[in-house]
C-alpha cells in the first residue's frame, strides 16, 4: 500500500466529535431533517468554514494537536452541551497518540498532493479524477438545503485537486437511465410507491453509505441539462439501462410548469418552494421487454433500448458515449 495510497496534507480531519454533533442537529430540526448520514461531514465542513478545524498535516504535532481537539470540542460543547454525557474529547485525543495510535500510523502516508498531482500532470501521466455524489446535492447548485457539504461538481474537483481548469481533457458525466435520490427533498418526476418500489428493488436502489432505500423516479431531463451546463459534460455514461426492461412504456420529463401561473420552466430553479409546486411534462416513448443485460455491442441492443439512448441524448445536447446495461464492470456497451 504504501506508495500507492496518499493522503493529503490539505485535508481536514473527521472526528467522533462531529458525528455526534450531526446526529444532535438532525434530531433538533424534527420534523425538517436535512436526511444526513449522521457520520459528520457536515459539521466537519463547518469546522472548515468557522476556521477551527484540524487538517492531516496537525497529526504531526502531538501535543498542539491535542490541544487544537480540546478547543474544537469545547466550543462544540458550548452549542450542544448534551454532547458532554456522549463524547469523550479526552479519549479521543489518546486515539491519536502514541507509537500505535492513528497519527502514526497515517505519517507514512502523508504527502504534498497538490505538488504530486502537479507533478504527474507535467510529466505527461494521464490523471483520472472520480467523484461521489450528484450535481443536485452540490452546496451551491443543488436543492438546498437537502444538500451535502461540499461541490460534488466540476468545481469542487478543481479546488480539490489544485490542479488548474485549463488542465483538463475530457469531463464525462454519469446519470441512470432513470433518476434517483437518498433523503428529503423536493423531486418532481418521483415514482408513485409501487413502480418505485420495482425500480428500487430491481436496481438495487440503497444507500452505499447508510443501506437507505433510494427514491426513484423518471428521467428528468431539466435536472440533467443544468448538471450538464454546470460540469461543462464531453459525453454521458448512461448506467442501469437494463433496469427499465419490461417496464412498458417510459416517461421521460422534458420540462417542469408552475402548477399555480401554468408558466413553462426549462431550467431548473432554485427556489424549492417552486420546485415543490411544478407539474413535469412528460414524453412517453415505447419500452423495451429483452433482458439487455449480456448485451456488449450497440447492435446487440433491442431498437427500443436504443431509441430511448438516442432521445435522452437529444433532450441534454451531450452525446450518450458508454451505456451500463448490469452491474459488472465488463456490463458497458459503447455507443456508436
Amino acid at each position: 500500500m504504501a506508495g500507492r495510497l496518499l493522503l493529503s496534507d490539505r485535508a481536514h480531519l473527521l472526528f467522533d466529535l462531529h458525528k455526534e454533533v450531526d446526529g444532535a442537529r438532525e434530531a433538533a430540526l424534527a420534523g425538517k431533517k436535512i436526511g444526513t448520514t449522521k457520520r459528520g461531514i457536515g459539521p466537519a465542513y463547518a469546522s472548515k468554514a468557522v476556521r477551527n478545524g484540524l487538517r492531516v498535516c496537525d497529526l504531526a504535532h502531538g501535543d498542539d494537536f491535542a490541544a487544537a481537539l480540546r478547543g474544537l470540542a469545547a466550543d462544540a460543547l458550548a452549542r450542544w452541551p448534551a454532547l458532554a454525557g456522549s463524547y469523550d474529547v479526552e479519549k479521543e485525543a489518546a486515539s491519536y497518540a502514541g507509537p500505535g495510535g492513528l497519527a502514526a500510523r497515517a505519517l507514512p502516508f502523508i504527502t504534498d498532493t497538490v505538488a504530486f498531482v502537479q507533478g504527474a500532470h507535467a510529466a505527461g501521466k494521464r490523471i483520472l479524477v472520480e467523484g461521489a455524489n450528484a450535481t443536485l446535492l452540490d452546496l451551491d447548485f443543488g436543492t438546498y438545503p437537502y444538500v451535502t457539504s461540499s461541490n460534488p461538481s466540476m468545481g469542487g474537483v478543481v479546488s480539490g485537486l489544485g490542479l488548474a481548469p485549463r488542465h483538463y481533457g475530457c469531463v464525462i458525466g454519469v446519470a441512470k437511465a432513470y433518476t434517483t435520490r437518498v433523503g428529503a427533498g423536493p423531486y418532481p418526476t418521483e415514482l408513485d410507491a409501487a413502480m418505485g418500489e420495482l425500480v428500487r428493488a430491481r436496481g438495487a436502489e440503497y444507500g452505499t453509505t447508510t443501506g437507505r432505500p433510494r427514491r426513484c423516479g423518471w428521467l428528468d431531463v431539466v435536472a440533467l441539462r443544468y448538471a450538464a451546463a454546470i460540469n461543462g459534460f464531453d459525453s454521458l455514461n448512461v448506467t442501469k439501462l437494463d433496469v427499465l426492461s419490461g417496464l412498458g412504456p417510459l416517461q421521460i420529463g422534458v420540462a417542469y410548469r408552475d402548477r399555480d401561473s401554468g408558466r413553462l420552466l426549462t431550467a431548473f430553479p432554485a427556489d424549492l418552494r417552486l420546485l415543490e409546486r411544478v407539474e413535469v411534462v412528460y414524453e412517453t416513448v415505447e419500452g423495451w421487454e429483452e433482458d439487455i443485460s449480456a448485451a456488449r455491442t450497440w447492435a446487440d441492443l433491442p431498437p427500443a433500448a436504443q431509441a430511448y439512448v438516442r432521445r435522452m441524448q437529444e433532450l441534454v445536447g451531450v452525446p450518450c458515449r458508454y451505456i451500463g446495461v448490469g452491474p459488472g464492470r465488463d456490463a458497458v456497451v459503447i455507443a456508436p
